[in-house]
């Protein structure tokens, strides 16, 4: 039966990834759109009448509601304040509601009791069919999981239709699950497993001819899990969009998720730079090797972990890093050690994240047994800020975590980390098509309307170059890397220009802990 879907996106709390300064820069709205949702509107039916609100684009409305005979609502664990606000909502409209994604995967319970009807755990091409054949018996309930990892041979285009591109500052399409490696603290493995699966070079292709025929042009974020986790396989794949791009004339730039081990392996790390991947995020969680190995991170300790960082840098993909306070085995000072690591390896771009266990994953059973998780979520207090007990104070890694934020992102050190990383890069390699070329946006990718460029770049000029504290830095550095490096000019002032975001993420992580500071005084 023909049916009225309202798809919808909870808001994003303010985080690293909000990009708020530069949404303000290019007048977009969001970063990213809601891929997911996008692709379990592909798996329904085709004549059932689907509408997307993206939360963190447009506030709800009260017509979004009207004529609507199902509601489907996702969300990650920092949405889920308002996800289940959402299934209130829906709830008090008497609207049925189904809820999917990683938190209703992982906190079943909570879910259910907020109201939901339909539960979907799990990847979609197996849940979604049971659910629109539930719908279509009649069934006003029900839970619907996916016990295996379905092949994504048959995962269709998600409905790139459903937004409009010029809402958001990238897009994002996926062409893997899964992830070889089994971090303790990595929910990967639990919910997409140790063997990954791949779309075929076909559908990616098909994605990328969906996303160009929107008009939209500039970065894409390529949303798997570990896209170098399958080497034969990201190969292949890689031969096949380095021709897509010469054949449409370079459109896109990408960034993508890898392990540490691409450091090893240079052939890969052209390959990925000639089809113009330009930033890859890595997760190194630890300078310290006795921590890694107990977080079962084994990948990070099997080669001399700074070399393999510079040597992806060197040639030609630029590094964002991530560490991660508070796991088990950390001695003091950890804060101040991931510090001087990041700019030993110069990585301009770095998180520094405090640990929290998520449910389904080794690090959560062992917290469990242990008798360290916290039952709930706590509301006000150090505890609101992670869901464990660990083994060093709370109030001690929180201040180290805003320590380091606070010297990385000193507007000095960070335009630092940015030049020695830019100059340390080998030049590209404009003789190949797409070889590490970086064109227009903010991120290095080319926009529709390349006059799109000026208002960013003036804006750059002004906030680092005229007013900044490092402005005469700014200035001395410009000039430095366009003498040295010209052809990786760009990218040097697209990581600037980042570096606008950082300052003033930092900026608000500083006035948090502030407050909490005055509250326990």
């Amino acid at each position: 039966m023909k049916k009225n879907v309202l798809m919808l996106n909870p808001p994003l709390p303010l985080s690293f990834w909000s990009f708020n300064e530069t949404l303000a820069m290019t007048g977009k709205k969001a970063l990213l759109p809601p891929l997911g949702l996008l692709t379990v509107a592909a798996l329904l039916p085709k004549d059932w009448n689907i509408r997307l609100v993206d939360l963190n684009v447009r506030p709800l409305a009260e017509d979004d509601w009207r004529g609507i005979d199902l509601v489907l609502v996702t969300g990650m664990l920092v949405q889920r304040e308002s996800l289940l606000e959402l299934i209130g909502r829906a709830k008090a409209r008497n609207i049925p509601i189904a809820a999917g994604g990683a938190y209703p995967t992982t906190a079943p319970r909570e879910v259910l009791e907020a109201g939901c009807d339909f539960l979907i755990q799990g990847e979609g091409e197996t849940t979604i069919p049971e659910l629109v054949a539930a719908l279509d018996a009649g069934r006003t309930s029900g839970t619907f999981i996916c016990d295996d990892k379905p092949s994504l041979s048959d995962s269709p285009t998600p409905r790139f239709d459903l937004i409009s591109h010029g809402d958001y500052e990238s897009l994002s399409l996926q062409t893997s699950r899964g992830c070889p490696f089994a971090c303790e603290f990595c929910d990967i493995v639990s919910l997409f497993g140790r063997k990954q699966r791949h779309k075929e070079p076909g559908q990616v292709l098909d994605e990328l001819e969906a996303i160009h025929g929107l008009g939209f042009r500039g970065t894409v974020f390529v949303a798997d899990d570990n896209f170098v986790g399958n080497r034969p396989r990201a190969v292949a794949l890689l031969h096949r969009i380095i021709e897509w791009q010469a054949s449409h004339g370079e459109p896109f730039n990408f960034i993508t998720q890898a392990s540490v081990n691409l450091g090893q392996d240079v052939a890969l790390i052209d390959l990925l730079t000639a089809a113009n991947f330009s930033y890859v995020f890595v997760g190194i969680e630890s300078p310290d090797e006795d921590v890694l190995i107990s977080a079962h991170k084994l990948q990070n300790v099997r080669n001399p972990l700074l070399d393999s960082l510079r040597a992806i840098n060197a040639n030609g993909l630029s590094v964002i890093g991530s560490f991660i306070l508070g796991m088990d085995g950390e001695t003091p000072g950890a804060g101040g050690r991931m510090q001087a690591f990041a700019e030993a390896a110069d990585l301009p771009w770095v998180m520094v994240n405090v640990l929290r266990a998520l449910p389904k994953t080794e690090l959560w059973d062992r917290l469990e047994k242990e008798g360290r998780l916290h039952d709930g979520i706590a509301e006000s207090g150090w505890d609101a800020l992670t869901n464990f007990t660990p083994l060093r104070p709370i109030e001690t890694i929180f201040t180290e975590q805003v320590a380091a934020l606070t010297a990385l992102y000193s507007p000095s050190a960070y335009l630092g980390r940015a030049m020695r990383a830019t100059l340390a890069m080998r030049p590209t390699r404009s003789g190949k098509p797409g070889a590490g070329k970086t064109t227009g946006s903010s991120l290095g990718g080319k926009r529709e309307n390349p006059r799109s460029d000026i208002m960013p770049l003036l804006y750059l000029l002004w906030r680092q170059g005229m007013v900044g504290t490092a402005r005469w830095q700014f200035w001395r550095q410009l000039a430095i890397v366009a003498w040295r490096n010209p052809s990786r000019l760009r990218r040097y002032l697209a990581l600037c220009g980042m570096g606008e975001n950082l300052f003033s993420f930092v900026r608000h992580i500083r006035a948090q802990a502030k407050a909490r500071h005055n509250l326990a005084a």
